[in-house]
């Protein structure tokens, strides 16, 4: 997979957090966005998308703590709320990459 720029993200699902997440690894901010560009770490990367620093295994369980925090009971709607964003996400870039692989054949 070639290498992608925050800008190829135009137009798909949750790509407003994709870019927030990315930003606030590069700078160390924890941040629900940045918690769950951890989660996806590796489909992303897969992806092509060049992660500022590398992923923290339990990304999962701080990003629920933080949920918690801010939303208390609704944190478990909220965390699976945001998975499926960035589920999401990924699936909608890898069938874009896929189709411009396809016009290039």
């Amino acid at each position: 997979m070639p290498l992608i720029q925050t800008n190829d993200f135009d137009g798909l699902p949750g790509a407003d957090a994709i870019r927030a997440g990315l930003e606030d690894l590069a700078v160390g901010r924890e941040s629900v966005e940045s918690l769950l560009i951890q989660i996806g770490a590796p489909r992303l990367s897969w992806l092509g998308i060049v992660l500022p620093a590398k992923p923290e295994l339990d990304a999962d369980r701080r990003l629920y703590r933080l949920l918690a925090a801010q939303h208390g009971n609704a944190a478990h709607s909220q965390f699976n709320s945001l998975i499926r964003q960035l589920v999401s996400f990924e699936r909608a870039l890898e069938g874009r990459q896929g189709r411009v692989a396809a016009q290039h054949e």
